[in-house]
Parts: C-alpha cells; sequence; structure tokens
C-alpha cells in the first residue's frame, strides 16, 4: 500500500508540482493550502510524512511545526523555505523537523529525502516492534507480592551501573531476571551475553571469558574474542558463577577491579566498559566457609542482591504463566491452541514444582502435546503431572483432592489397586491381606473403577 504524503504549502504551484512528481514515484498525496488546514488533515489521515512550507499567511511553518509534534510527534515533518536562515533551520531542526530544504525546489532532492525518511520510520517501527517482542519474551508472569517485590527491585536496580548477584533456585528464572535489568539498563542497546560457568571445561573458562590468540594453545587455530570482550558497552551475565574455579575467580575479580585483561596467550591489554550480573543456585556464604567461593570476589558481585523466590512460595501466579505459556507454545512451536479448566490450574497450584517455573512449563508443553482435546482438565493434570527426579517419589494423589471425600476415595483406590498387584489381581488373596470379606471388595473395586487386569 501506497504511503500518505501531506504537503503544506499557500502556493498552488507548489502544490501542483510537489504532488505530481510524488504521485509519479508511487505515493499518494494530501494537499493543504495552510498550517489551520494540515492540522484538520493530520488529524484525520495522520500520513507518515509532512512537507511543510515555513512561510505562510495563516499559521507559519514553525508554529505549525510545534502544534503537529505535540499532537503526533510520530509524523515526521520536512520544512521548505525560500527565505531560509542558519537560524531558522536550526529552531526547526531543534522543534523535531526531519530536515530542511530550501527554495527553488531541487525536486530530485526532494524524492530523496522522502524516501530516506520513509526508509528511517520503517526501521525504527520495526526496532521497537522487535524490542516490544524482546520485553514480552523476558517479561516476568505474574502479580503475587513476592513476585511484585522482586520487580521493583528490578526496575531500581536496572538504571545503575552496580553489579548485582542474583541467587535462587534451579528453573526460577534467572536469567530472566537479568535480562529485565540489561533491559531496564543504558546499556539496553549494547550486548547481553551469557556464560554458563557450570556448563564449560575448566580447560576453557579462561579462554571463554578472556578470549585468546591464534597458537596459544594446541587447537587454537585463530584468533578468538571472549564473552567480556563481546559484552563491551552491555552486560555479561555469569550463570552459576558458583561452579567456577577459584583460580577463574581470581582471574574474574581482577577484571571487576581494573575493567582490563589479556587475551590467552596475548601481550595486549584491553580495556573493556562493562556491567556484570552473576547468578547462583547455591548458597555462597556457605560457599566461602567451605573455602570453595572467594569471599572478595562476593562482595565485588554482591552490591545489589536479588533473591527470586521458588515457585511453591508464589503459587497464586501458577494461573498467569499456564495461560502465558499456552500462548507462548502455541505461537512459537506451531501447537495447537488449547484452554485449561479452573479445576485443573487449582491441582497445579497444590503441587510442590521442586523443578519451579521450568517445570511448569514443560508441564504445559506435555499436556499440549499430550492431551487431544481443546480443553486441559483436571484428569489430564493427574495423569500427566509428574515430579523432577530430584523431588523423590510422586506425591500420591489424593493430597492433590479439593474435598477430604474426594481424597478419601482416591486413598482407598490407590491402596486397593497397590494390594492388588502385590497379591497377582487375586481378589481373595487381597481380601484376606485387607482383612474384609471377599464381597465386600468386590463392592469396593465396582464402586471405586479399579479394572482388574487378571485374577489367578
Amino acid at each position: 500500500m501506497a504511503e500518505n504524503i501531506l504537503i503544506v504549502d499557500d502556493e498552488k504551484s507548489i502544490l501542483t508540482i510537489l504532488s505530481a512528481v510524488l504521485i509519479d514515484e508511487g505515493y499518494q498525496v494530501l494537499t493543504a493550502a495552510g498550517g489551520n488546514d494540515a492540522l484538520k488533515v493530520i488529524k484525520r489521515e495522520t500520513p507518515p510524512i509532512v512537507l511543510l512550507d515555513i512561510w505562510m499567511a495563516d499559521m507559519d511553518g514553525i508554529e505549525t511545526l510545534k502544534r503537529i509534534k505535540a499532537l503526533f510527534p510520530g509524523v515526521i515533518v520536512i520544512m521548505m523555505s525560500g527565505h531560509g536562515s542558519i537560524e531558522t533551520a536550526v529552531k526547526a531542526t531543534k522543534l523535531g523537523a526531519y530536515d530542511y530544504i530550501e527554495k527553488p525546489l531541487s525536486l530530485e532532492k526532494v524524492v530523496l529525502i522522502v524516501r530516506h525518511a520513509l526508509r528511517e520510520k520503517k526501521l525504527e517501527e520495526e526496532n521497537r516492534a522487535l524490542r516490544s517482542r524482546i520485553e514480552r519474551r523476558f517479561e516476568l508472569i505474574g502479580d503475587s507480592a513476592a513476585l511484585g517485590r522482586l520487580k521493583e527491585l528490578i526496575k531500581t536496580a536496572g538504571p545503575t551501573n552496580s553489579r548485582v548477584l542474583i541467587s535462587g533456585e534451579n528453573g526460577t528464572g534467572k536469567e530472566l531476571v537479568a535480562r529485565r535489568i540489561h533491559l531496564y539498563s543504558p546499556r539496553a542497546a549494547r550486548p547481553f551475553i551469557e556464560v554458563n560457568c557450570a556448563a564449560i571445561p575448566e580447560t576453557l573458562i579462561e579462554s571463554e571469558l578472556f578470549g585468546h590468540e591464534k597458537g596459544a594453545f594446541t587447537g587454537a587455530v585463530e584468533m578468538k574474542r571472549g564473552k567480556f570482550e563481546l559484552a563491551d558497552g552491555g552486560t555479561l551475565f555469569l550463570d552459576e558463577i558458583g561452579d567456577m574455579s577459584l583460580a577463574t575467580q581470581a582471574k574474574v575479580l581482577r577484571v571487576l577491579q581494573e575493567q582490563r585483561f589479556n587475551r590467552v596467550g596475548g601481550s595486549k591489554t584491553i580495556q573493556v566498559d562493562v556491567r556484570v550480573i552473576g547468578a547462583s543456585n547455591k548458597n555462597l556464604a556457605e560457599e566461602i566457609k567451605k573455602g570453595t567461593f572467594r569471599e572478595d570476589l562476593y562482595y565485588r558481585l554482591n552490591v545489589i542482591p536479588l533473591h527470586i523466590p521458588p515457585l511453591r512460595e508464589r503459587k497464586d501466579d501458577i494461573g498467569l504463566l499456564v495461560k502465558n505459556f499456552l500462548i507462548e507454545l502455541s505461537e512459537e512451536q506451531g501447537l495447537k491452541e488449547k484452554s485449561i479448566t479452573d479445576e485443573a490450574i487449582e491441582i497445579l497450584k497444590r503441587y510442590y514444582w521442586p523443578g519451579n517455573v521450568r517445570e511448569l512449563k514443560n508441564i504445559i508443553e506435555r499436556l499440549m502435546i499430550m492431551v487431544q482435546g481443546p480443553v486441559i482438565k483436571k484428569e489430564d493434570i493427574l495423569l500427566f503431572l509428574e515430579p523432577s527426579n530430584a523431588a523423590g517419589p510422586a506425591p500420591p494423589g489424593y493430597l492433590y483432592s479439593s474435598s477430604l471425600r474426594e481424597a478419601r476415595s482416591l486413598f482407598e483406590k490407590e491402596y486397593i489397586m497397590q494390594k492388588l498387584k502385590d497379591n497377582g489381581w487375586n481378589i481373595s488373596k487381597t481380601a484376606e491381606d485387607l482383612r474384609v470379606e471377599r464381597s465386600h471388595l468386590h463392592r469396593k473395586i465396582k464402586y471405586l473403577g479399579i479394572e482388574i487386569k487378571a485374577e489367578s
């Protein structure tokens, strides 16, 4: 679709000539003979670009420019004048004019400036949309009091250059918090570089952080820039910093103090400006006592401490998180859209969540794939919810019940099924084991909907 361009001039010949040229270039053209008319057209059509004459009878171009920018700051205004001066051009620029063209107009120059202005506007819109998508992707979902306090601390810490130390269990979203801090900082347009200290072998961590020169060691076939260098002007996120060796900790401490280092095998000193955010799922104060973490590095990093509460301490956020994951997974992975019942969310709220938000997202992804219908129900949660291996055995199903009566029925069903399995599905032996009449056990099996797989 062709872009609208508004030409504002009280000379009919200018309106006619410029309109013809811009229409030939494929643009749609609107015209106005003065400032007041221009404002009416902009309110009605909101064209992306306005070509505005300075000297007009009803309202001069400078005043019109002020009003356009006050009402529609996103509109690009290109000033035109046959009686211009440097002072007028500077004033127009300070008021937000994109460019200034002197009359008599060079039609080629007008077309070129319009083309450049529209290209820049498109790039700005794309950047805004991209930034908006990034911010949504790294948004902290939830409105619990615990998360609210964390969000406020992030907003406070973000605009500073102070180092931050994030603590929290695995799966709570430490990288997410680090990225939010970066987005709130003056460094947001600069790189955010992440290093998972636990995932890099000790023999490679120094090269990964500081880079190396060609031939520094076997396999170094070319020069490589390290993470500190790549993060220059931006933020370096050192995840699981508690897993870093003491030798590497000492080198990181030095870089934090001096903001300079040498690549491995190099003699040239590289100066950087990097904000460092550290994170760990370990209790670093305890690690200091054990002698596995440097106390001086801890205090260098721990200028602003942030603790992320585990999901079990902010269960009120689970409903919002689930609904967000349903949308996110549907968009990103092309999975069929699904909704979830309130009863199902209540079951999720009663779970312990040893794997935190990461485990919740994995469960929702599993449910979106495995549940055939468009709605995820309570029964689906009980069928597919499994604990993390680190959490030990699964909590029994009756713990997720919404009433004592329901819990009692589920307990009886699980208990009788286990006894039947233990006795090879022999009802007589099971009745004897349970110390009940065989007929009574038969009634219970039928009432509870237990399927007998075999009987010997």
